[in-house]
């Protein structure tokens, strides 16, 4: 292996990786991707490696910076994989290792010329501009030669990156059935359309969606563009988060922007329901402002935008950590950037285990007391929590 160490840092150092290809193996029980590919990129100016892992017909991408991409590269090649071609513009590399590590390299004249990274600056979208799609035409976000309108290029940018985070945990979701999806507070439904089509049209997934809201003229509205778009699995009610109840299994519940405890409440049946994943996107958290009191923090206390702004963001702490202790792992996440919305975290958990839950629950109840908390996700889901009682 040192004779493959030495090529790669070699090649690494010298900055003239083309492109590679991993492929076969080592072994295949609990692999999640069978090749990966990798190519120089240009990301705000300074290089990195873009390491696309293929698992079936998903793709799932990684941008590792300069000084860490050897690392990555030497690891997939002592652990998972045994063959690969690697592009330089000096030579054509294929790299063979035996079962008990055998390494052979064969040098072949160069194939391929070396691409200026510019070339790389454009974003690659899930939904690509240039390609028409029929929703966003309908939403008047592109047009019918699929070309993206200026004033909408924020909604086009939000929605795929909504799909990227989607994209990332379809591992999570069941694969043996159709799925089932509730959007709660879905308004307008952009993100709604857009989860349809990505699961229904790109991933040939069999799913029934259920966008709900509060707006009759909201929802008949997108009750008539579903029937339009033939989106036969998709529908859209009226009414209230906290009092649905006509399902009784769930995989995937997403809210988005609904106010203060109404996130709660879609939390709550998410949980009750067993989803495999919760993408949520809280707005207006003001129970905690009400609530919050700490003589220690009285300097940021006192002043009421800062109180504002750290009690939405204690509010997301005390919610993901609630999930965890729920049987989630949860993650806070940029959704999109600032500049375009201050409503930009987004709270993704999928079905799992976060760790021990009596030390989780004693993070959680410190930071509680701490800030002399009453949050309503804990009194709404108090018989699922451990040692509920204060």
């Amino acid at each position: 292996m040192d004779t493959l160490r030495k090529l790669i840092h070699n090649i690494m150092e010298e900055r003239s990786l083309i492109t590679a290809t991993l492929s076969q193996l080592r072994k295949r029980e609990g692999m999640t991707y069978s090749k990966v590919t990798i190519k120089p990129v240009d990301l705000k100016n300074k290089l990195h490696y873009q390491f696309a892992y293929y698992s079936g017909t998903k793709v799932t991408h990684q941008n590792v910076p300069l000084d860490e991409a050897e690392a990555v590269l030497v690891d997939l090649f002592e652990n998972v994989f045994r063959q690969a071609m690697i592009y330089t513009p000096e030579a054509d590399y294929q790299v063979l290792i035996s079962k008990k590590y055998k390494v052979s390299i064969l040098t072949k004249s160069p194939s391929k010329t070396k691409t200026d990274l510019s070339h790389n600056r454009k974003k690659t979208y899930i939904l690509e501009e240039g390609e028409p799609v029929p929703f966003l035409v309908e939403l008047g976000i592109m047009n019918e030669d699929g070309k993206v309108f200026a004033r909408r290029y924020d909604k086009f940018k939000q929605i795929n990156r909504f799909l990227e985070m989607v994209e990332d945990v379809l591992p999570h979701l069941p694969e043996n059935r159709p799925l089932t999806i509730v959007d709660f507070g879905c308004g307008k439904s952009y993100l709604t359309f857009a989860l349809y089509h990505y699961l229904a049209v790109t991933a040939r997934r069999t799913l029934n969606i259920v966008g709900l809201d509060l707006k009759a003229d909201v929802i008949e509205h997108c009750s008539m563009l579903a029937k339009k778009l033939n989106y036969n699995q998709l529908r859209f009610l009226v009414g209230d988060i906290a009092e649905y109840d006509e399902l009784e299994q769930v995989d995937m519940v997403v809210t988005l922007h609904a106010c203060d405890t109404a996130t709660d409440a879609a939390l709550e049946k998410a949980v009750r329901w067993g989803a495999s994943v919760i993408l949520s996107v809280p707005c207006c958290q003001h129970e905690l402002f009400a609530q919050v009191e700490s003589p220690i923090m009285e300097p940021l206390l006192s002043h009421g935008i800062l109180k504002e702004r750290f009690s939405a963001l204690a509010t997301d702490a005390i919610r993901a950590k609630l999930l965890d202790l729920m049987g989630y792992k949860t993650q806070l996440l940029e959704f999109i950037d600032m500049e375009h919305t201050p409503k930009n975290i987004l709270i993704r958990a999928v079905s799992g285990s976060a760790g021990d839950r009596d030390k989780l629950w004693q993070e959680y109840t410190a930071f509680r007391d701490f800030l002399s908390a009453s949050p309503y996700l804990e009194r709404a889901c108090q018989d699922l929590l451990p040692n509920a009682k204060k």
